[in-house]
Order: C-alpha cells, then sequence, then structure tokens
C-alpha cells in the first residue's frame, strides 16, 4: 500500500510539473509586451553600459533606392568594427563567446571576428505583433512537449518559462508567408576546393497565414519543396515536405522524385539525424534552418539569457557584389565579410534522452531575443567532445519586416571542413510573395517536374 502511495504522489507532481511547465502566462505578464518588453518578448531597454542599444522597432523602410528584386542593401554602410576578436586576444572576450566559436578562433588562425555596433534591426509586421499577445494567453506545449496548442501566426511563449518554449518560439517564428529562392550550398574541403550545389526552393508556411486558425492548421504548420538543380550528377532530385506542428502524433510526410527511377517515393527517414540534402555528411536534417522538425529526442533546458557577440546584420555575406569565390576560403568564410555584434540571447542545452538515438549527444542553441531565429549552435558527438559549430547569417528583410538568415554555415571542427547553405550572391534574390498555392507542394507536382 506505501508503495502505491508512493507512485501516486510521484505521477500527481509529474503532472503538476508538467501543467506548469506548459501553461500559458498570466495576464500580468501579458500586459508588459509591447512596454518594457517588445511586441515579441524581448527587453526594450538598452543594457546598462548602453552597448546593446534600445530596441526601437527595428528596420521599418528600406534604404533609399532599394526596390523589390534588388539583393538587399547594407542599411548601415558607414559602420566599421569596434574591434577584432583574434587567437591573440581572445582571452580578454572569452565570456561573450560559444564555445564553437572560442574554439574555431584557438583552431583557424586566420580566422578573425570583426564586432560591429550592436543594430537591433529586428523587426516583424503589426499583425505578428497583435497574434503573439493574442496567442500568449493560450499556448500551450502538447503532451511531452511535442507539440504546442492553443497558437496560430503568433510566437507562442514571449515570455518563456523553459527551453520548450524557446525551441518552440524558433520553430514557429515569422518568417513570412510564402517564399522561393534560388540558393547555393557548398561543402568545403580542408583546402578550399567545393562544388556548388544549386537548389531550389520554395516555401508555404501555413502557419503564418492570415486568418488562420487552429483547425484550419490541422496540423500542417508549412509546406517546402527542394529540387537539385546543379551539379548534373546530383541534378533533377525533387522533394516535398509537409511539416507537421506534432511530429510524434504525426511524422512530417515526404515524397521524393529520382530521376534515375523517374518514380515519386515516400521518405520517411529525411529526419533527425540522417544526412542533409546534397551537404557530403556534413550536416543532419535537423540542421536545416539551424534547427527544425521534431524535439521528442532532446531533453531542453533553459540556462537563462546573456550577451553574447552572434553573426547579426550580414548583409556583406548577402550581397551581389562579390562573388561565391570571395566568400568561401579554407577553413571558414572569409572575414572580410563577416559581422558580428553583441545582443542578447536565450541559451538552451538539449541533452539526449536516454535511449534516444542521435549522432549529436547534446547541442546548446544561442536564440535571438529579437527575432526568435537560433543564431549559434554548440555541438556535441556521442563522447561529449564539441565536434561542430552552426552560425546563423542573419538580415532583416525589407519586402516583408523580418529578420531570418541569409547564409548558414555548419563547421566540422574534427574534419577541418564546412558546409556554408544558402549563398546567393551569384544568383537572382528570392522573394517573399510567390504565387505558390498548396496544390504546388503534391506528389503529382514532383512527377511534372521530374519529367521537363
Amino acid at each position: 500500500m506505501k508503495t502505491i502511495f508512493l507512485r501516486a504522489i510521484a505521477a500527481m507532481l509529474c503532472t503538476l510539473v508538467a501543467t506548469s511547465a506548459s501553461a500559458a502566462i498570466s495576464a500580468s505578464e501579458i500586459a508588459r509586451l509591447g512596454k518594457d518588453l517588445t511586441p515579441l518578448g524581448a527587453e526594450r531597454a538598452a543594457n546598462a553600459e548602453g552597448t546593446i542599444p534600445e530596441w526601437k522597432g527595428g528596420i521599418t523602410t528600406p534604404p533609399a533606392g532599394y526596390k523589390v528584386g534588388d539583393h538587399h542593401p547594407d542599411p548601415y554602410p558607414g559602420d566599421k568594427p569596434l574591434f577584432t576578436i583574434t587567437r591573440a586576444n581572445l582571452d580578454k572576450y572569452r565570456g561573450k563567446l560559444s564555445a564553437g566559436l572560442q574554439k574555431m578562433v584557438e583552431l583557424y588562425p586566420t580566422l578573425r571576428l570583426p564586432v560591429y555596433p550592436t543594430r537591433r534591426s529586428a523587426s516583424a509586421p503589426q499583425r505578428i505583433y497583435d497574434a503573439t499577445r493574442r496567442v500568449a494567453a493560450t499556448a500551450k506545449l502538447a503532451a511531452g512537449g511535442n507539440g504546442v496548442t492553443g497558437a496560430v501566426i503568433g510566437i507562442p511563449f514571449p515570455i518563456p518559462k523553459n527551453g520548450a518554449h524557446v525551441i518552440w518560439n524558433h520553430l514557429l517564428r515569422f518568417r513570412g508567408v510564402a517564399s522561393s529562392r534560388v540558393i547555393g550550398q557548398a561543402a568545403v574541403t580542408r583546402s578550399g576546393d567545393y562544388t556548388l550545389v544549386r537548389l531550389e526552393d520554395a516555401f508555404l508556411i501555413r502557419y503564418s497565414q492570415p486568418g488562420m486558425t487552429e483547425a484550419k492548421l490541422d496540423n500542417r504548420m508549412l509546406l517546402f519543396r527542394q529540387k537539385v538543380a546543379a551539379p548534373a550528377r546530383l541534378a533533377g532530385r525533387i522533394l516535398v515536405a509537409y511539416e507537421t506542428l506534432n511530429q510524434v502524433a504525426e511524422p512530417r510526410h515526404v515524397w521524393v522524385y529520382n530521376p534515375g527511377q523517374r518514380r515519386v517515393r515516400r521518405a520517411p527517414n529525411i529526419a533527425y539525424d540522417n544526412p542533409g540534402t546534397a551537404s557530403d555528411g556534413l550536416r543532419t536534417s535537423d540542421q536545416f534552418d539551424m534547427f527544425n522538425g521534431a524535439i521528442d529526442r532532446y531533453d531542453w533546458k533553459l540556462l537563462g539569457k546573456r550577451e553574447m557577440y552572434v553573426p547579426y546584420n550580414s548583409y556583406k555575406l548577402h550581397s551581389d557584389k562579390i562573388t561565391f569565390a570571395d566568400v568561401l576560403k579554407p577553413l571558414h568564410l572569409n572575414p572580410k565579410y563577416l559581422r558580428y555584434e553583441l545582443h542578447r540571447v536565450w541559451v538552451v542545452e538539449a541533452t539526449l534522452k536516454e535511449g534516444a538515438r542521435h549522432l549529436y549527444k547534446k547541442r546548446v542553441f544561442y536564440v535571438d531575443e529579437d527575432s526568435w531565429t537560433v543564431l549559434l549552435a554548440d555541438i556535441y558527438d556521442n563522447r561529449g567532445q564539441l565536434w561542430r559549430v552552426s552560425e546563423g547569417h542573419v538580415v532583416n528583410y525589407y519586402e516583408e519586416p523580418l529578420l531570418s538568415t541569409t547564409l548558414e554555415v555548419h563547421t566540422d571542427l574534427q574534419a577541418g571542413r564546412y558546409l556554408a547553405l544558402g549563398l546567393k550572391n551569384e544568383f537572382p534574390i528570392g522573394t517573399f510573395n510567390p504565387k505558390l498555392t498548396e496544390r504546388d507542394f503534391t506528389p503529382s507536382v514532383l512527377r511534372r517536374m521530374g519529367r521537363r
């Protein structure tokens, strides 16, 4: 009887803890949004030293002369680096650098991290701010934290209470409603050689669509299509994915067209730690967009908020005035085009659950407070050794106000290689307003595209 009683008490306590962790925030906390907090939950005020300025709305109008279809010009062309972090002065700045960036500077004597004045450029449409305030009162984690209920359009947890809240804010952050792009991916060898892979992507982000409701969403948060257009040995592979909100209850649906077989097949294994498309094994499927997919294999611990040097306002990397060869150098990107700034980030540690399988035993994510975008990730192997470092170089776009990654870089410290995903310098710029519908993301579309 005593054992049964203790088990009942333990079960009740677990339920209380789970309920507390997933409960919506209070009315008094919601009242802070748009006041001492930004509409998305960041601290509006400057830091004590004034090295992080007050958020004043971010970029809401483009630089003079910009028109839709242009590569986005740098809104801060007169900015100069405040200082540059190198191996020689690394010890002075370790306290504001991730473990991954510290290790890269230690290993690569040619790497320099230029630190610029902080510009809080992140912005979003008013409807996203309004929706965030609305869903903050209703959003909850689903059972096990594997999904979100009571939320649509807005950031579900603008005042997060745990690590799962923060990573869900990243997964559901505003990235526009629909977009298409042509990008390059390069798996760079230690000597600097690479073969450029040309990818043609299209997104329909159902979660953010105006007028979307939880019932209409029906657990499908976004639709994705990707075609490998070059090189010839890889060209013609096309996939379509239906990204589900709760991937434990309903795994993502993926179909792939194989040009060799000229057939469309279901592909249930494009998830977790399966190799990313044409990545030469330098990233996993769930590293795309810094992190995506189901969160169920990890325990997510919120370590708090820190002021850190992170990639930000990377318009030089985004520019059409330089070439891919200008950017891609042995061991790391060309420091001439890098920009780091001091920002406040949420730090979340993801530890592999006992009995779960993944290449990565631990991951530490650094998430921008202003946009909920993952900017950095330190990734550890199953021996507990730092293995890979992911960087999300972001810009604020102008067609539709939003801050998003322009270039992801996944560095393998053990191999001395890196993968650059999202290169745009030599390609026409993508659009956030393509005429895409759900009919453009069906298996039958793969067959038609494959026959062209």
